[in-house]
């Protein structure tokens, strides 16, 4: 296990555990953060721990503490978001309920004590001040743009939707009871201090929130001090609680999340309903009647059998044509995702350098965002979905990067519509069925020369170049 950027303690032991702050080696602090790809990134998020050690013994399985004594990370993670900035955030509208959360534990139970309405700054800080309340502030990367960033690579990388929430808490007090979330979690502390308790789930990889009972969840079976520059891992369904130790004037963490409802049983039901609508077509079995009066009977031990030998035709066809196609999870992530954070290099959303010609020598880019899929309800179309923009109010311009940032993972009209029973509509650049292979030379290549994309004419290859090039998806070398 690597030395250099501080020191991890093995959280998958049995008993409390007592974790000490590690002094790093002269000269080998960590770099802050490397925003190269999502790889690097994810890399320095969980130094000094290594991807592949994280994903073999950590992930799913057990909590990873890595307590950092580095004055350059631990103002870097200040730098995400402080208690201070609230006053100005404030003056931008928030509204309680939709921003943010004031909340005390209080016997064992989360108490809120949200206003009505819009957010006043000096009422917020005397409810911290005097009602030792914690401050839970929702998805701000929404107004931070380095957790922006951060959060965008983490979406390439887990290929799922990344949320956050800072939570600011006054010393000597307590703002969530005892409880698991349905989330991995990763935690990072960015002022103060925060001492936490970590206990064994009672539902494992669990699929909802839920609170538990002091009396219910025994001892903790890890105790530990955060403090600025320290992160914490959990999985989903991990027992755990944190409070201000007194002493310490406040905490600020920021809690990232990921992989909600992102399970095989998740992706399972989301796939096997077209998979069943493809076997139907091609295998009489699956069309053949159910018994008469199936849905009025009560014990119906036959038709399980019946039922069993048809999810084995299933999975026979699934093993000989490998495909399972998701429909739904996979439009959710595409229509909800952070957009590209690019800083100065806005003008890259706007058409420009070369021209695509036949001759011309192309290149992808946005290539952890750029999606091709085969849309189910079209016939012998495919669609290439613009990174991050696929929303119910996006024209296919890229002026929707500021709406899907301030919408992301705050629930927006889209969700009301699905429930509602309105078909979200992805959108994109559309093509004919016969372009899928062109598709994916591009998505696959480094670059490719538009002569020779895999399309019958030169004229469809140059207006497919053109297409792709007025939407700033690729550009010409």
């Amino acid at each position: 296990m690597p030395k250099k950027g501080g020191k991890h303690a093995d959280m998958g032991e049995d008993g409390p555990a007592q974790c000490k702050r590690a002094k790093m080696e002269a000269g080998c602090s960590p770099s802050v953060m490397n925003f190269e790809n999502p790889d690097s990134l994810f890399e320095s998020l969980i130094s000094p721990i290594k991807q592949e050690v994280f994903f073999r013994e950590y992930w799913e399985q057990k909590p990873l503490l890595v307590q950092r004594n580095n004055p350059l990370l631990a103002a870097y993670y200040q730098s995400l978001f402080q208690l201070s900035d609230l006053k100005e955030l404030c003056g931008r509208g928030l509204y309680y309920g939709r921003d943010l959360n004031i909340c005390r534990c209080v016997n064992g139970k989360k108490k809120v004590l949200n206003k009505e309405g819009k957010v006043n700054y000096m009422q917020l800080k005397k409810d911290f001040d005097q009602k030792k309340a914690t401050i839970q502030f929702h998805q701000p990367q929404r107004f931070k743009e380095e957790l922006w960033k951060i959060q965008e690579k983490l979406e390439c990388y887990f290929g799922s939707l990344v949320g956050s929430n800072v939570y600011m808490t006054p010393q000597g007090s307590q703002g969530l009871p005892p409880h698991y979330d349905d989330v991995e979690v990763f935690i990072l502390q960015l002022e103060g201090e925060k001492h936490w308790r970590l206990y064994k789930p009672t539902v494992h990889l669990a699929r909802e929130y839920n609170v538990e009972s002091e009396d219910r969840i025994g001892s903790p079976t890890h105790e530990f001090i955060l403090k600025p520059g320290d992160l914490l891992y959990f999985p989903r369904g991990t027992i755990h609680q944190a409070d201000t130790p007194p002493g310490i004037s406040y905490s600020t963490h920021v809690t990232i999340s990921t992989y909600q409802n992102n399970s095989w049983g998740d992706f399972l039901l989301d796939a096997i309903p077209a998979l069943v609508f493809d076997t139907a077509k091609e295998d009489v079995a699956l069309r053949t009647s159910i018994p008469r009066k199936l849905l009025m009977q009560v014990d119906v031990a036959d038709s399980t059998k019946k039922l069993s030998s048809l999810l084995r035709r299933l999975a026979d066809r699934l093993e000989n044509t490998r495909e399972l196609r998701s429909s739904d999870m996979k439009k959710d992530f595409i229509m909800n995702r952070l957009p590209p954070c690019l800083g100065c290099d806005s003008d890259t959303l706007t058409p420009g350098g070369k021209f695509p010609k036949i001759d011309s020598k192309i290149q992808l880019q946005f290539r952890d965002h750029a999606v091709i899929t085969v849309e189910p309800d079209q016939e012998n179309s495919v669609s290439t979905v613009k990174p991050s923009l696929l929303c119910l109010g996006w024209g296919g311009g890229w002026g929707a990067v500021g709406s899907a940032r301030e919408t992301h993972m705050m629930g927006t009209e889209n969700d009301t519509a699905s429930e509602e029973g309105t078909p979200q509509q992805t959108h994109g650049l559309r093509f004919p069925l016969s372009y899928l292979d062109a598709l994916k030379q591009i998505w696959c290549s480094s670059t490719v020369n538009v002569k020779e994309l895999n399309l019958a004419s030169d004229e469809e290859k140059e207006n497919l170049a053109l297409s792709l090039w007025t939407e700033c998806l690729i550009e010409v070398i």
